[in-house]
């Protein structure tokens, strides 16, 4: 009997090895990067977002508008060659949008060089009918986005007209954007013009744009949340990433002179002077009711 239960046990454990292995493997995609495991999906995606409908009081001033930054590359290199097919985080983008929409203001779509807008569409919480419905109403602009330079050069003059620019989160924002010398620009500007910047996981990567040419770090002594590099580590266990990031971020921005207040990848938000950010893509809707709430209450 004793023989049986340990063959029985041992059966077991193979076999839960085995399914352990095959669902945490990557999912190679047709262009050669890798998606998240089935593993990693279902402990990191949800059917549907933590979105909460608040009643605001509409904004009713000049400063409607938000310039939203959002990536135009998938495929972010690994430390071991293999690339992470990724993009901006769906709920981070749109939830916060969705609170800032709901508080009366409006969005212009941009992408470093007018190239569609890229998504996490794995991440997508398809049974989530208030997403589906913003991403739908801005489908045309997501496809259609204006680039950098173009806005550089139509909207630095009508900074009255704004009342922040938005850097969504998601592992394509480590793409291009550290290093975009317009990225910089921006940042400078909305900074020099008194507008909040809001982002959040890994959309403070953009951050690192202010430090070209020998600037020093705009955000410096600045609280911060972001996404913290120990838990990007930790991800190739169950076949989020296909590999180590090429980079860190959250050291980065400490090294910098950011004072980083989270540790872990949860819903942390803080607001510091005109900057607003949160830790991961548990903090949307709290970034998005912090800076909707920040934005009715400083504008007035």
């Amino acid at each position: 009997m004793i023989k049986k239960i340990l063959i029985g046990l041992a059966s077991f454990l193979v076999l839960t090895v085995v399914v352990l292995y095959v669902t945490s493997r990557p999912k190679l995609e047709s262009d050669g990067s890798y998606s998240p495991s089935k593993l990693a999906l279902s402990l990191a995606t949800v059917e549907v977002s933590d979105f909460e409908t608040i009643a605001y009081q509409k904004y009713k001033g000049e400063k409607t508008k938000i310039l939203v930054i959002f990536t135009e590359h998938k495929n972010l290199k690994m430390q071991n060659g293999k690339s992470f097919s990724t993009g901006n985080h769906p709920i981070e983008a749109l939830v916060p949008m969705l609170h800032l929409k709901n508080a009366g203001f409006e969005f212009e779509i941009a992408t470093q060089t007018g190239k569609p807008v890229v998504f996490e569409m794995w991440a997508f919480p398809d049974k989530d009918e208030a997403m589906k419905a913003i991403y739908e109403e801005y489908k045309s602009s997501f496809e259609n986005p204006i680039n950098l330079q173009s806005f550089i050069d139509s909207s630095f003059t009508k900074s009255a007209s704004y009342a922040a620019v938005f850097v969504p989160g998601g592992h394509g924002a480590m793409i291009g954007i550290p290093e975009d010398e317009n990225v910089s620009q921006i940042l400078n500007w909305a900074h020099q013009s008194d507008l909040f910047t809001i982002s959040l996981c890994h959309g403070p990567g953009s951050f690192l744009a202010t430090t070209l040419n020998g600037q020093e770090f705009l955000y410096k002594g600045y609280n911060i949340a972001v996404f913290p590099d120990a838990i990007d580590a930790q991800t190739p266990m169950i076949g989020y990433l296909p590999g180590k990031m090429p980079s860190g971020l959250s050291e980065k921005l400490k090294t910098l002179g950011a004072n980083i207040v989270n540790t872990e990848s949860d819903n942390t938000v803080v607001v510091d002077r005109k900057l607003i950010t949160g830790a991961s893509p548990l903090a949307s809707n709290a970034l998005g009711k912090l800076a909707a709430e920040t934005l009715l209450k400083e504008l007035k």
